[in-house]
């Protein structure tokens, strides 16, 4: 039976093992691709800070003279010396000097260090007549095998006795036995980790059935968000309603942070600000105002939602390693190229085994 375990956790490294490494190495690029970015060519996504942004009314008009193009979403930064983002409605996007509205710079999403290493890492990068991701399921069923192998790998150690005396790393061993040693004591250590970044990269793609594991888990029910129905009057965006609405919004949670700016595009839409209020892992919170008025129209507090929702809404902190500080993000760049590691030490022990 062992035997047989054996070959099976072999061949299904064979099969899914360039796709599990391609995982493993973009993601952990993904921990320090905003990074990489940003030092490799700072003159797209840095400014000089000074005292104070313009206000969004201001910035809005500025951008649009200069583009040509409405904005359909901003996305503000934290820190002073970084330009904000922005995507026009064309899809192009745009980097901007808030203190100033000029554009930095102009491009496409996919095409930045970022961009072009998060699509490989979610769908492969490849995209069908009608923008579909069909490759997005590839993706999650290699995390998917990646979870079993690394359960089945789990249960191949536990199974035998002296398990204990197998989770020491000999230096001074040859070099095939330190890799079965690092081989095996890596993954029993950090296999809890591993699954749930495994699990939570496939949450992002097959959403109900995670959904439904996390929801049994948690004995509860992850809430659906509100959404404030359409306006009827099919009226356009007014500038000063940018900053009526931002008002009314640091007034709804005066201590939430805002993360993006949806504008409205087509008739019936409304201004939405997504924030992120104290007690929340990322910005779930959300306020909607009229695009005429600036007055509020809908809000959703996320930080007093229930337990399930909560953890389904901690997936994508956890997930790219970004809720505990630099150490937890180093931590979770090493956890990453595991699967590259467990992947082709496997198969190294295969051809050794077989080469003679």
């Amino acid at each position: 039976m062992k035997l047989w375990l054996r070959r099976l956790h072999l061949v299904l490294a064979l099969i899914s093992g360039l796709f599990i490494t391609c995982l493993s190495v973009t993601g952990a690029l993904l921990v320090y691709a905003k990074d990489i970015q940003i030092l490799s060519q700072p003159d797209k996504w840095q400014v000089s800070s000074q005292d104070e942004v313009l206000p969004l009314s201001r910035l809005m008009s500025a951008v649009e003279t200069e583009t040509g193009q409405p904005f359909a979403m901003l996305m503000p930064e934290t820190d002073p010396q970084l330009a904000w983002q922005g995507k026009l409605a064309n899809d192009e996007y745009v980097s901007v000097n808030p203190y100033t509205g000029g554009v930095v710079y102009r491009y496409d999403y996919y095409t930045t260090i970022y961009g072009f290493t998060m699509a490989l890492h979610r769908w492969l990068l490849y995209e069908d007549g009608e923008k579909g991701k069909p490759l997005r399921n590839w993706v999650s069923i290699s995390a998917l095998v990646l979870i079993f192998e690394l359960l089945l790998g789990f249960y191949l150690w536990v199974k035998p006795k002296n398990r204990l005396k197998r989770l020491v790393i000999k230096r001074r061993a040859k070099l095939r036995i330190l890799m079965y040693q690092l081989h095996t004591v890596l993954g029993v250590y950090l296999l809890v980790p591993l699954l749930l970044i495994a699990f939570t990269g496939m949450a992002f793609n097959w959403k109900k059935p995670t959904q439904q594991v996390v929801e049994t888990i948690t004995f509860s029910e992850v809430e659906t968000r509100p959404v404030p129905a359409r306006l009827t009057a099919s009226e356009s965006l007014l500038p000063a309603a940018i900053d009526i609405a931002y008002g009314r919004a640091t007034t709804i949670f005066p201590d939430a942070g805002l993360f993006r700016i949806y504008f409205p595009l087509k008739a019936g839409e409304h201004i939405g600000f997504r924030m992120q209020n104290p007690g929340e892992s990322h910005a779930y919170s959300w306020v909607w105002a009229h695009p005429v008025t600036g007055q509020e129209t809908g809000r959703y507090d996320a930080s007093s939602a229930n337990v399930a929702t909560q953890v389904w809404n901690f997936k994508y902190k956890f997930h790219t390693g970004d809720f505990a500080g630099p150490l937890v993000q180093f931590l979770w760049f090493f956890v990453a190229l595991l699967p590259a590691f467990f992947t082709g030490s496997g198969i190294w022990f295969w051809y050794k085994r077989h080469d003679k």
